[in-house]
């Protein structure tokens, strides 16, 4: 698969947008405070690694293969009470309000940049990546609901 130069630099941006997601996910797993929520950050940051070595593969003229993004059956539990305003709680909502923005800003760069390929199998993959972003930022809503924090 040969790619232009302009669709070269719109992956290479994916790319970096996909290793500062890996690493704010590596970060925040660490920093928060609710053990619900620390892993779902560190499974959310294994999916951007995943994302990050996608992209990497089709900047290496290679196409991998992707499936439909399947919806991601997340059920958390809840640590905090609804009227509970303690401030681990405060501290978490902190974090998932932060990786919400971040998986919107994501989500529409994927958008903006997919339809810029000519190759509909890169679209697909493109696309496919676009959608687990949503995902991630339905996953941490849900959290945030079922903590009282929305």
């Amino acid at each position: 698969m040969i790619l232009t130069d302009a669709e070269n630099m719109l992956l290479k941006d994916l790319q970096q947008q996909e290793a500062l997601c890996r690493d704010k996910y590596e970060y925040y797993s660490s920093q928060a405070k609710d053990e619900e929520l620390r892993q779902l950050f560190t499974r959310i940051k294994d999916e951007e690694a995943e994302h990050y070595e996608t992209i990497g593969q089709l900047l290496n003229g290679q196409l991998p293969e992707v499936g439909t993004a399947a919806p991601k059956n997340y059920q958390p539990k809840g640590t905090y009470s609804a009227s509970g305003n303690e401030p681990d709680k405060k501290h978490d909502n902190l974090l998932c309000s932060d990786s919400i923005a971040v998986e919107k800003y994501v989500s529409g760069a994927y958008n903006n940049d997919l339809f810029r390929f000519a190759s509909p199998k890169v679209r697909h993959i493109l696309n496919h990546i676009q959608t687990e972003e949503q995902q991630h930022a339905e996953m941490i809503y849900s959290y945030k609901t079922v903590n009282g924090m929305a």
